[in-house]
């Protein structure tokens, strides 16, 4: 299988590989911070200042895509994906001056604006150089290399944020100004020609008014506002790993003896208890992703996407349940599941559906589940404040319990619109 793989990503245009190699080593030195923020803010501010901050980069990163996609089908893929990931390098750099708290939050949210702008671009890039057939397994691959930093990231972050946060975001500044390079230097632009919608004669209101009516004709569209509502309410439980498991396991799980023995003793405190969470769901997504798409590819999308959303949900809730960090492994594992089946099973379903002369657009769109997910997801970090961790929980459990309802309608209707579409039976 490992063998496989690697033959396929032999014969990727060059564009991918350049991405796939760039990517993976920006997210190992992403998730060294970011599943820490939360805790960073809720220190610097109380957990319910700091609940409403974090809506913030998902509002600013819901414009930032629509923006992105728009600018993608008019200026190309390379000069968006340009834009955002240059525009990451300057708010790394403004972070790791760390002048105040709040220097580092604004430097945070452009950091978020920078990769809204950046996702539309990259994802419409797999969509024009995959075809259709290959383009699942594609984007699975992407997920699990991307998912690599995942597994030490989270564990070496544990120690470094809180010790060496300004070295190590001076290193993320770094890292993504070397891909930056690499992406002027060795990405090509793969939008048609005839694609291109340059308007240098429109006035900035004919822009905005143009990308408004472009979106409105989108979301008009019943089965892609389905798709994208489902998205929203799976994206709240998939977000609380960063979010409000970060505050349980803190706030909750005491410091205990993982192995004791006479000849070994292993004592994790709850910072590491989170950090082998973190690790064991990226550890899944590098092992299981291929392996588990091989073994549900026989199930239809729709079947596969209730799934993923049940096991989000119950996996998390479960977490309510106890502090033993044992148990708290078993439940990643349970949830983590879900999150793989999830994500290529949503990356195929909307670079599949997206018309070829509006695919920056859609996938534009298609951010915005995560952003509108991620600026409601916070809301359980407020919610604790004054609720018990089994509310939290509940709602977390609920909000899966919706999204499964909305992909079961979502193809219903797909499949009396379009019967014969192959996307629903694989």
């Amino acid at each position: 299988m490992r063998g496989e793989t690697c033959v396929q990503w032999l014969s990727w245009d060059v564009n991918l590989k350049t991405r796939l190699i760039g990517e993976t080593l920006f997210n190992l030195l992403f998730w060294m911070y970011f599943p820490f923020i939360t805790i960073y803010f809720s220190e610097a501010f109380g957990p319910v200042i700091a609940g409403v901050m974090m809506t913030v980069p998902s509002v600013i990163s819901i414009f930032g895509s629509m923006i992105g996609g728009y600018v993608t089908d008019r200026l190309g893929r390379r000069p968006t994906m340009l834009i955002g990931s240059f525009m990451q390098v300057v708010m790394f750099a403004l972070f790791a001056l760390s002048l105040s708290h709040w220097w580092d939050y604004i430097s945070f949210v452009g950091i978020s604006l920078g990769k809204s702008l950046y996702r539309p671009a990259s994802a419409a890039m797999v969509a024009d150089l995959v075809s259709k057939k290959e383009r699942r397994q594609v984007f699975a691959t992407f997920v699990t290399a991307n998912n690599l930093g995942a597994v030490l990231g989270p564990v070496i972050g544990a120690v470094l944020f809180f010790n060496y946060r300004s070295e190590l975001l001076w290193t993320c500044t770094l890292v993504t100004l070397c891909y930056s390079i690499a992406i002027f230097f060795m990405v090509r632009e793969t939008m048609p020609k005839e694609d291109r919608k340059v308007e240098y004669k429109s006035g900035v209101l004919s822009v905005i008014k143009g990308q408004w009516m472009s979106y409105y004709v989108i979301f008009r569209d019943k089965v892609f506002f389905l798709y994208i509502l489902g998205g929203i309410f799976i994206t709240v439980s998939i977000m609380q790993l960063d979010l409000y498991l970060a505050v349980y396991v803190n706030d909750h799980v005491p410091t205990q003896d993982l192995v004791a023995t006479k000849n070994l003793l292993l004592t994790l405190s709850s910072e590491e208890v989170f950090g082998w969470m973190l690790g064991l769901n990226g550890l899944m997504f590098v092992f299981c992703v291929v392996p588990v798409m091989k073994l549900l590819k026989k199930w239809s999308d729709r079947n596969t996407l209730i799934l993923a959303t049940v096991l989000s949900g119950l996996g998390m809730f479960l977490v309510s349940v106890t502090s033993n960090a044992w148990l708290l492994f078993l439940f990643t594992f349970i949830f983590t599941l879900g999150e793989i089946i999830h994500a290529p099973v949503v990356q195929n379903f909307v670079s599949t559906y997206a018309p070829k002369n509006a695919r920056g657009q859609y996938m534009g769109a298609s951010d915005l589940q995560f952003s509108v997910g991620r600026f409601i997801a916070p809301v359980t970090v407020i919610l604790s404040a004054t609720m018990s961790p089994l509310f939290v929980f509940g709602f977390i459990l609920a909000c899966a319990l919706v999204s499964a309802g909305l992909y079961f309608v979502l193809f219903r209707v797909f499949s009396e619109n379009d019967p014969m579409e192959s996307i629903c039976e694989t």
